[in-house]
């Protein structure tokens, strides 16, 4: 982490710049902190571990707001992650206003997004993990926890093919997946085959013949100590993604195969074994006090950015964001094949005060570059905060439904709850690239059909048990799914179909009835038949319409017993 001493510098000349233009604030922070800062760290140990996760296929930078609410249920209420705003300052000691405040934090977000500026950028990232090489030569393991090549418009227009190509640039060590797998089974056997490193997915096989379709484990060895790195790719991507897209493979969480693999890499000698994990958070911690034998497990899929280590048991879990945001620095003294000691910084990627690196930045722009007119060309602009990330809501997810709304000439608009999506200031410009930053998937047809009462009753409650299920092992991930046109109140406490009551049409308040059809507009169908227009024509079309958007508070849902 930053030091104190740094955080109570920017703090205070943020003060004393109250009320002075959001470029002076700005001006003043990056004089306060320097590239300096965020990699300042005692290496402790044998071995460093660098990890990023849940990329999403973002180049630059970009402003993330972290969520508001990050309900969690049965034994998980109140433990990170599911501690958010002035609760996470309050758990970790942070003051408002720091730079770490602002990275983890929605707290008072838009005017330090003003004085911070973007994170992130792959550039940044680059200069920051070759420092920390350099420091430590023959040390240092860089891994990259899955969903780095899904999520922008490039990488939808080079299926994937830009992301790898330039995060090979960064001599990544290994890495796992997710959201890859959403470019269809051949197309991720042909991305692996252009990778630099190890593409680790153990618990993705062969349903006919039950055989590996990826290396489950590889081995390093760094400052004498020989490292085992087991990859675990998303358990549920067959069912929260669609399965005609990976038709002959399997997945699972896979306990006993897990188990098996730690006792072959450990009777190889390992002194140290690392699960790359996009299992999710909450999934990792239940799979840490289950299985034994597992030293670190750096997880994802979740999105959450905790400031230090979470322990259970034996095991180190790392949480380190999404979107570039963050680098994850781990050192590990390593005695007798267990972790003697460790040390934990998660640096924060503050675009603005570090300089880009020259090689990565030059090959940005060429895969950039093609593309680059239809990127910048602007939409209109946005009056209010357009962010995704939020349990319940988020506005740019409230823009979407009401798109779908206009465009498809809806009562009800269904939107999923993805995790991953830029953030817009009040005042920026809607390009098309944002647009793309929130909608960019390989199966965008807006569908319109009918649903009775019951059966959209039917939707949220399996919307809501995936998320608020008190079993992890029964959760999926992503965040509930948006409405628009509607309204409901939702009892993340009570049990399986029974979260979800007093839905209400919101052009006449009258309750959804049942028994009657309600004209329904949605997209990101996992059925392959789908049919209707890209969801990003439908946004597109509906902003540049209206040239000014402002997306106030979403009060659609009321939550119960949260």
């Amino acid at each position: 982490m930053l030091t104190r001493r740094d955080f109570l510098q920017v703090a205070a000349a943020t003060a004393v710049l109250t009320g002075a233009s959001g470029s002076l604030s700005r001006l003043a922070a990056q004089q306060r902190l320097t590239q300096a800062d965020l990699l300042r760290f005692q290496p402790l140990g044998q071995v460093t571990l660098l990890h990023f996760t849940d990329l999403h296929a973002q180049l630059v930078p970009l402003y993330f707001r972290e969520p508001t609410w990050n309900i969690g249920v049965g034994s998980m209420r109140g433990l990170v992650p599911h501690l958010t705003g002035a609760d996470l300052l309050r758990q970790y000691n942070i003051a408002p206003g720091t730079p770490e405040a602002y990275a983890l934090t929605d707290q008072d977000f838009t005017a330090l997004a003003r004085s911070y500026g973007r994170v992130g950028g792959l550039d940044r990232m680059a200069t920051l993990i070759k420092a920390i090489r350099a420091e430590r030569p023959n040390n240092t393991l860089l891994l990259d926890g899955g969903d780095s090549w899904q999520g922008s418009y490039t990488a939808l227009q080079t299926r994937g093919e830009d992301m790898v190509s330039v995060l090979n640039t960064l001599g990544i060590d290994a890495m796992t997946a997710h959201w890859e797998f959403t470019y269809g089974q051949d197309r991720v056997k042909e991305l692996v085959k252009k990778t630099r490193h190890p593409f680790l997915a153990g618990n993705v096989r062969d349903a006919t013949w039950n055989e590996d379709i990826f290396s489950g484990e590889t081995f390093f060895e760094r400052g004498g100590v020989k490292i085992a790195v087991i990859g675990q790719a998303f358990p549920y991507t067959p069912i929260a993604n669609p399965r005609y897209m990976m038709p002959d493979w399997s997945f699972g969480i896979n306990e006993e195969r897990l188990v098996e693999r730690i006792a072959n890499v450990r009777a190889q000698g390992a002194e140290l074994v690392v699960l790359l994990s996009h299992n999710g958070f909450d999934v990792d911690r239940k799979l840490a006090a289950r299985i034994s034998g597992i030293d670190v497990i750096l997880t994802g899929h979740t999105h959450d950015a905790i400031p230090d280590v979470v322990k259970v048991g034996d095991t180190l879990l790392i949480a380190s964001g999404s979107h570039g945001k963050f680098l994850a620095r781990l050192d590990l003294d390593i005695k007798n094949k267990r972790i003697a000691a460790w040390r934990f910084k998660l640096i924060p990627v503050l675009s603005d005060v570090i300089t880009p690196d020259p090689e990565t930045a030059t090959l940005v722009r060429q895969v950039r570059a093609p593309h680059q007119a239809e990127l910048d060309r602007v939409l209109g602009q946005t009056e209010t905060l357009l962010y995704r990330r939020g349990n319940l809501a988020g506005t740019f997810d409230d823009l979407i439904c009401q798109s779908l709304l206009v465009e498809r000439d809806a009562q009800i608009a269904l939107s999923p709850g993805f995790r991953w999506g830029a953030t817009l200031l009040p005042g920026q410009d809607i390009r098309v690239e944002d647009v793309f930053s929130q909608t960019a998937i390989t199966y965008p047809n807006v569908y319109r059909t009918e649903f009775t009462g019951a059966y959209l009753k039917e939707v949220l409650e399996d919307v809501a048990d995936n998320l608020f299920n008190p079993d992890p092992y029964y959760q999926q991930g992503g965040d509930m799914v948006r409405v628009g046109g509607m309204s409901f109140s939702l009892n993340v406490s009570a049990g399986i179909g029974s979260r979800i009551s007093d839905m209400r049409l919101h052009k006449t308040g009258e309750t959804i009835d049942p028994e009657k059809n309600y004209v329904i507009a949605g997209w990101a169908s996992v059925n392959e038949d789908t049919q209707g227009p890209p969801v990003w024509d439908l946004v597109m079309r509906h902003i540049a319409s209206r040239k000014t958007v402002r997306i106030d508070e979403n009060r659609s849902v009321k939550v119960i017993n949260s």
